[in-house]
């Protein structure tokens, strides 16, 4: 209960090691386009930014902190990685800083060398400080459709054989799904396959840039409610969680909601192999397709307030179109603050991408499915009242 406080309530403050642009695979739906065998993070420019973030905790006032490492995969560089986080914890301690035994180190990662001795020695050093998810996109036909070498030879095998591993070290694991426009056959059957596997828990989300067709929103309906249908025909919802369906959807604006951003652009930090600090990994250069990287400041001068302060003021109103803010079903209705600023007609971070529209009220109507044939199965089970106590009871 409390480390969901610290962890999952958004009181701790991100801070992203770009620690390379180097990956192994060459997803076909990434949007890091820019990734590259040269740009990798030294201990110089490492120990630079961790110093320059412990050294003012006036600015870095957050009762914990979310060291996030990622490429590229991070785990390409789990040397560099091993020497920074010792540093962290070193400084934390010799500080007296108030992160000390109040930090988490997190990883994303494609998990093909998550098996490697040195990878394997890292986590049994961090453990009890550490969250890892291996990016699995579901059955073997799906994965292997965009998370390939760049020899096009797919990543299914050297992935899922390192699942059980993970699992063991972190019981309850949570994997990340994205869906793209030609994989959308393959939803079902993927979510439940990863069910197979003991996964729980799946994030799962449609990608934010215009890769949508004319009946992809329609195709997308049809494979969450055929899963709707499985997940609850086989019980799989006492156990399994799937992010696609939730109870805090498809509902009008809550006008409490009117003054947040979806995403913690500018509230986070990141910070890249020349030292460039950046809002976001969104923003790094690497992660844009036509526009300017928007550089907040760098490891030796500090964090440039007036560039940082466009983030500071983002919120729903001030950067969604009407049809958005009165839309019926607007709740859970997801952007990415990077996207936004890359397909914006100018450089504004101001201009909301709405690509995936027809795909989140898609998601609504077959979420809306999922809950009243739930509901219905439960009330003629007796069973209503004690799921929603278990509910409630999780999300608190």
């Amino acid at each position: 209960m409390e480390k969901r406080k610290v962890w999952q309530e958004g009181m701790a403050k991100n801070i992203t090691f770009i620690v390379t642009k180097d990956c192994q695979l060459v997803c076909k739906y990434c949007y890091l386009v820019g990734k590259n065998i040269k740009e990798r993070m030294s201990w110089e420019i490492a120990k630079q930014a961790i110093d320059y973030v412990l050294n003012d905790p006036e600015q870095f006032s957050e009762e914990s902190v979310v060291f996030d490492f990622i490429g590229g995969e991070p785990f390409l560089e789990i040397e560099l990685i091993d020497r920074i986080c010792d540093y962290i914890k070193l400084e934390l301690y010799a500080r007296g800083h108030h992160w000390f035994d109040s930090y988490r180190f997190n990883f994303s990662t494609n998990g093909i060398n998550y098996h490697d001795g040195k990878v394997q020695q890292f986590i049994k050093k961090n453990h009890h400080h550490l969250s890892i998810g291996i990016t699995i996109d579901g059955a073997r036909i799906k994965h292997d459709l965009n998370r390939v070498y760049k020899s096009g030879r797919g990543s299914y095998d050297d992935v899922v054989k390192n699942i059980p591993l993970w699992l063991e070290q972190f019981p309850g694991g949570a994997t990340k799904v994205t869906v793209s426009s030609p994989d959308i056959p393959y939803i079902k059957e993927s979510v439940l396959h990863l069910f197979s596997l003991g996964i729980a828990e799946i994030n799962i989300n449609c990608v934010f840039e215009n890769v949508w067709g004319e009946k992809d929103d329609i195709l997308f309906e049809e494979q969450l409610i055929s899963l709707a249908d499985a997940i609850i025909e086989k019980g799989l919802y006492k156990d399994y969680g799937c992010s696609f369906f939730s109870e805090q959807i498809g509902k009008p604006l809550d006008r409490k909601l009117q003054n947040q951003n979806w995403c913690g652009a500018g509230m986070m930090l990141a910070v890249d192999a020349a030292g460039f600090f950046y809002p976001c990994t969104r923003f790094a250069q690497y992660s844009l397709r036509d526009k300017r990287a928007r550089i907040i400041g760098n490891v030796k001068e500090g964090i440039d307030r007036n560039k940082l302060r466009p983030f500071l003021t983002l919120d729903r109103c001030t950067q969604s179109p009407d049809e958005c803010i009165r839309c019926e079903v607007a709740s859970g209705c997801a952007w990415c603050q990077g996207e936004n600023y890359d397909t914006a007609c100018t450089s504004t971070v101001y201009q909301r991408s709405t690509a995936i529209c027809r795909m989140h009220k898609a998601r609504v109507r077959a979420n809306n499915y999922y809950w009243n044939k739930l509901y219905r199965k439960l009330e003629l089970e007796g069973e209503r009242e004690n799921f929603r106590k278990k509910e409630m009871h999780v999300i608190c």
